[in-house]
């Protein structure tokens, strides 16, 4: 089980410290087995400004780079060498000077330090996206907009996020303690007995939805009634498909989930929220009837990544009025 720092602070009347909070876990039963940090952009860009190019000439002993004279605010100009093919004068760029860290989209830090390259000394580095993990593309640097202020740390301009992840080992007896609202009422038990202050979850925001009588024609017929004894849903119209908003991708990626769309994301959310399993169909797949049952070995399956799956004779799945799977249940 994945439990987020921040989302479970969403639900406490207090906040204890990342480290205070492992230890209560692992105090009520919910052994943590790590506890690390998290950063949307590795490294936060820390140590990352915005420069100006001021000039830019070819080097003298390497057709593909440059040197150019980078204004960063200090009221000296940075000598650095540039092997970009769109670097130009007058440019606002990234620059990690040297002392700084970058954190690569894929590979190892690396800590910039004063060089000599092909025998012209570089102050720093211009950077492209994916040498500082905002991106995948290095076919250039990274240029701002012309509005950035000179001098300014770079992480000023990107919405960057961090968090504490618990991965914690439950045992099958702690089906309660499988969402963060559930996880914050042991600990809220725990905080009371201890701290000798009554403490109850914060619940969350409620609002004015409710369910109307009128029906949408869709009929639930359950045929495995061992597996699965009660099936519930309700049909919402006048829905846009689109990204969901920032702070929930956020929410999601933290704990190893890949947002898709608006509709996908609320059902993993509520699901980590509460423990509630849920999943969101198109109404006209449907077509008029949901069917719970069992579906012969190898029937194929296409899951939410795109890949084909053989499913096994034991897979519970919710499927439409024509037996055709939409899901697997509880998934």
């Amino acid at each position: 089980m994945t439990i987020s720092y921040n989302w479970l602070q969403e639900y406490l009347p207090v906040a204890p410290d990342p480290e205070r909070l492992s230890i209560i876990l692992t105090s009520i039963g919910l052994e943590v087995e790590s506890m690390e940090q998290y950063e949307s952009i590795r490294g936060g860009l820390r140590g990352l400004i915005i420069g100006e190019v001021k000039e830019k000439e070819k080097h003298p002993n390497a057709d593909k780079l440059s040197v150019t004279r980078v204004d960063t605010g200090t009221g000296e100009l940075l000598q650095i060498v540039c092997g970009a093919p769109n670097v130009a004068a007058g440019q606002k760029v990234i620059v990690a000077p040297i002392g700084a860290t970058i954190h690569p989209s894929s590979g190892d830090p690396m800590t910039m330090k004063a060089a000599k390259i092909r025998g012209v000394e570089s102050q720093g580095m211009i950077c492209a996206e994916d040498e500082i993990g905002i991106g995948t593309d290095h076919s250039g640097i990274y240029v701002m907009p012309d509005g950035a202020t000179v001098g300014s740390p770079a992480s000023q301009y990107f919405t960057t996020y961090s968090d504490y992840i618990y991965e914690i080992g439950l045992t099958p007896n702690r089906m309660d303690a499988m969402s963060h609202l559930g996880v914050a009422r042991d600990v809220c038990a725990y905080l009371s007995h201890h701290d000798r202050m009554e403490l109850k979850v914060k619940q969350p925001n409620a609002n004015a939805f409710r369910a109307t009588k009128a029906a949408d024609g869709v009929m639930v017929s359950i045929e495995n009634n061992n597996a699965c004894q009660r099936y519930a849903g309700l049909s919402i119209r006048n829905i846009t498909v689109k990204e969901s908003p920032e702070w929930m991708q956020q929410k999601l990626r933290a704990i190893g989930q890949r947002p898709i769309n608006n509709i996908v994301d609320i059902t993993n959310f509520i699901l980590h929220e509460t423990g509630q399993p849920l999943h969101a169909f198109d109404l006209e797949a449907v077509q008029g009837k949901v069917i719970v049952t069992n579906l012969p070995e190898g029937t194929p399956f296409v899951s939410l990544d795109g890949k084909e799956r053989k499913l096994n004779a034991a897979d519970l799945m919710i499927c439409n009025a024509n037996r055709r799977p939409m899901c697997i249940a509880g998934v």
